[in-house]
């Protein structure tokens, strides 16, 4: 399933590693769910993960300029979405801005590639 025209010299996928992304703009990326947030029932629907680089147990490098990738993805008008779970490799594609301080995606499209087996 590869992309036509999918950027060489990035990862064989076509998506850049959470570190290495743009301050904004569209892009498609990679990378590991460490935690997932819900809101109260009270409150208006979204549901949001951090994605980072790391994969589980394993530490990572700071990138040049010191700081580790992190994005926050959020899924406005869901309290869930199916496979999204801390430990998941994923594959997001959408647009991207900054968001109280953090590199942000509203509604990106995604693709679960790998799920974490705990049990």
């Amino acid at each position: 399933m590869a992309d036509p025209g999918a950027g060489e010299g990035q990862q064989d996928t076509g998506a850049l590693p959470v570190s290495r992304l743009p301050e904004k703009g569209r892009v498609t990326c990679q990378g590991r769910i460490d935690s997932v947030t819900f809101l109260p029932a009270d409150q208006a629907a979204a549901f949001s993960a951090i994605v980072s680089d790391a994969g589980p147990g394993k530490a990572q490098a700071a990138p040049a300029g010191g700081r580790r990738g992190r994005l926050r993805v959020v899924w406005l008008g869901r309290r869930r979405v199916p496979g999204i779970e801390t430990g998941a490799e994923i594959r997001l594609e959408g647009m991207l801005s900054r968001s109280a301080g953090l590199p942000t995606m509203f509604n990106p499209r995604y693709e679960i590639l790998s799920r974490q087996e705990d049990e």
